[in-house]
């Protein structure tokens, strides 16, 4: 006789979690034959695509499926029996055990199957005295929610009033109740709107929607799909969970934040793609004392911008960046500009922000700061670029007052580690690290700045700065090395100017004294060239109210600007200042030394002086002696005239002398010697 089954004390359900490989799943039960055992994918029935083995076995047996089920499909295998009696034992007719045996096995079976569907149930405690069980009438209870009265009776409880939004009291002292309807506006989720997060469904709409009923919006854990911007206005937040709150963008074509009104909060979420990460213009106010904290944009084109925009009455001032990471821009990955008539963005705060693209090609600066006059400030920012970038951090043209506190710069490919762009004005640089193989500082501005503990070789320079008590173990003069002819213009970027003019006469310009109030200037000959340097000044008389003439190598003069004109301090052009000439015919006296040693032992000379009236011959005092042995007479004279005292004078024997001096009407011998 066949063994019937035995019926254990057991659970007739057991559950998988799919794993997208496995196709055999057990159970331990037994089943009376296949059509008992139910099987269900996250709750939904199968009718086909398995096999089950084991019907009749104490142990029970397997499903087998055809095709693994999906990752993370809850799978239900579950012994569901019909509750009937389809066997009737005969009067005076066989009565066997194995009769018995299995009649008894399926009431056992059924037992616990109902045994089972009660464990779900609401239901009384062993300890507690049942009170009434009943519901409600249908037409009481219908469109109500099921409540306990005060004897824990059920009762039919209205969904209006404290039921909809139940009290809520945080704890503490002073805590006071609110309805959750009123605790839960707080903040709303992007989730309250419909969005899904996750990273397929397009939740622009629910974002948007979220924005424009409410202005506290939070961005839960998830990956959040835009295809169009979206815009805060004025007082506005979106807050995110951190890293794992991601709002990303289905392309690099649109803006994936835009603030265009004051006072709004961004934090705590990462945004992927777009044209640009999070755009700041005043496009109905002004866009002021905004923040943006704790936020990570990876793969724009340009991180974070600010935009003067158009409208000098909607200005972006006074708005604060922290702890904000651009990873792999494109462009740029944080930029000041102005596209339209508005003002420069102005006293925008970034502190401890980083731009890094060492991974993907970039082709702007990790900072650009193009446009952006008074107090924009970085404050322990790192630009950590490619070698195709143009700078890591870039002060523009219309850039005044910038100031870069403990900045870090690395890159490669002699990428600049701060470009000062002509026309920046007066950026302040505070202990910068250069890490790039690029200049410390290109200083394309004329030397508009200021640096402490920044550059490379100089790490300090300092500029309008009043000094009261300076001890200088070693001080260093910022000179100018010039090799030209024709005419140089000096400006006050440096303060002595080594000059040579080997190459032609050269005349070289001063700054009007105006434009130099209390600045002092050396001008010095390097050459050993009869071409003269000529000192003027621009649109002035020039030092001492006259151009000055540097002659001979290492002929100097220094000057100083009281704002009023140029004055001459000290200068080497001074009695023995001597040229020695040997020839023959006109010699032109040019002034550019004091002492003429002439030989006419070639044939006779005239030595002709400049007219009386020359800004070179004005009070100036000239002495000139015959030095060769010969007969050849020199004779002095005057362009333009006879000569001094009124007629040529000439010098006949070696060793005669004579000395004149210049009034600026006529010259007058002052001493002779024949």
């Amino acid at each position: 006789m066949p063994e019937h089954i035995k019926m254990p004390d057991i659970t007739p359900i057991v559950r998988y979690v799919a794993d997208g490989v496995d196709t055999n799943y057990s159970y331990p039960f037994p089943i009376f034959a296949s059509e008992d055992m139910h099987v269900f994918f996250d709750g939904a029935p199968q009718v086909s695509g398995f096999t089950i083995d084991g019907a009749g076995e104490t142990l029970g047996g397997s499903v087998t499926f055809d095709v693994a089920p999906d990752t993370g499909v809850i799978i239900t295998l579950a012994r569901v029996l019909p509750i009937e009696r389809v066997t009737d034992f005969l009067e005076g007719g066989d009565f066997s055990a194995q009769s018995i045996n299995n009649e008894l096995d399926y009431i056992i079976a059924s037992v616990q199957q109902v045994n089972r569907e009660n464990d779900l149930m609401l239901r009384y405690s062993d300890y507690e005295t049942p009170a009434s069980a009943t519901l409600p009438d249908r037409a009481i209870r219908a469109n109500k929610a099921l409540g306990f009265d005060g004897g824990g009776n059920p009762v039919a409880v209205s969904l209006e009033g404290s039921m909809a939004a139940p009290d809520f009291t945080v704890s503490g002292a002073g805590a006071t109740t609110r309805t959750s309807t009123n605790k839960l506006s707080d903040m709303v989720s992007v989730k309250d709107f419909g969005a899904v997060g996750d990273g397929l469904s397009d939740d622009t709409i629910a974002i948007q929607n979220a924005l424009a009923a409410h202005d506290a919006v939070f961005l839960p854990e998830g990956e959040y799909l835009v295809s169009s911007t979206v815009r805060l206005n004025a007082r506005q937040s979106l807050a995110g969970a951190g890293q794992r709150s991601v709002l990303k963008g289905n392309s690099n074509s649109f803006n994936i934040i835009e603030i265009v009104e004051d006072h709004v909060a961004v934090s705590n979420l990462r945004i992927e793609q777009g044209d640009i990460g999070i755009k700041l213009f005043g496009l109905t106010r002004p866009v002021v004392q905004c923040a943006i904290t704790d936020v990570t944009i990876v793969q724009p084109n340009i991180g974070v911008q600010l935009d003067g925009y158009n409208d000098l009455s909607k200005p972006c001032y006074w708005n604060n960046f922290t702890r904000v990471l651009v990873e792999q821009p494109a462009t740029h990955g944080f930029h000041l500009t102005r596209s339209g008539a508005g003002d420069t963005p102005n006293a925008n705060k970034f502190h401890n922000c980083r731009a890094y693209s060492l991974g993907a090609d970039i082709t702007g600066a990790g900072f650009y700061i193009e446009q952006g006059r008074f107090n924009n400030s970085l404050i322990d920012c790192e630009a950590n670029v490619k070698g195709t970038a143009q700078g890591c951090f870039i002060i523009g043209a219309n850039s005044d007052k910038t100031l870069l506190i403990n900045p870090y710069a690395e890159s490669n490919n002699l990428v600049p580690n701060v470009k000062l762009e002509a026309g920046s004005i007066e950026t302040s640089i505070y202990n910068l690290l250069s890490v790039s193989d690029g200049s410390a500082i290109w200083d394309l501005s004329g030397g508009e700045y200021s640096a402490y503990n920044a550059g490379f070789p100089y790490k300090n320079r300092l500029q309008k700065t009043t000094v009261t008590d300076m001890n200088a173990t070693l001080q260093r003069y910022d000179t100018e090395f010039i090799d030209a002819s024709g005419t140089v213009n000096l400006d006050i970027s440096h303060s002595v100017h080594l000059v040579s003019s080997f190459g032609g006469a050269l005349n070289v310009e001063l700054p009007a004294a105006g434009d130099a109030v209390g600045v002092m200037m050396v001008v010095k000959k390097t050459d050993s060239s009869s071409n003269v340097i000529t000192v003027t000044e621009d649109g002035g008389a020039g030092a001492d109210g006259k151009d000055f003439f540097l002659g001979a190598e290492n002929d100097y003069v220094m000057m100083l600007s009281n704002g009023a004109e140029w004055f001459v301090i000290a200068s080497n052009r001074s009695a023995g200042n001597t040229r020695y000439f040997d020839g023959s015919g006109t010699y032109d006296i040019d002034m550019a030394v004091d002492v003429y040693l002439l030989s006419s032992f070639g044939g006779a000379m005239t030595a002709r002086l400049p007219p009386a009236n020359a800004a070179e011959a004005i009070g100036r005092t000239i002495t000139i002696k015959k030095t060769d042995s010969s007969s050849n007479v020199i004779s002095v004279t005057e362009q333009g005239s006879t000569g001094p005292d009124n007629s040529a004078q000439p010098l006949n024997s070696q060793y005669s002398a004579i000395t004149v001096v210049s009034d600026g009407g006529q010259w007058f011998i002052m001493n002779k010697h024949l």
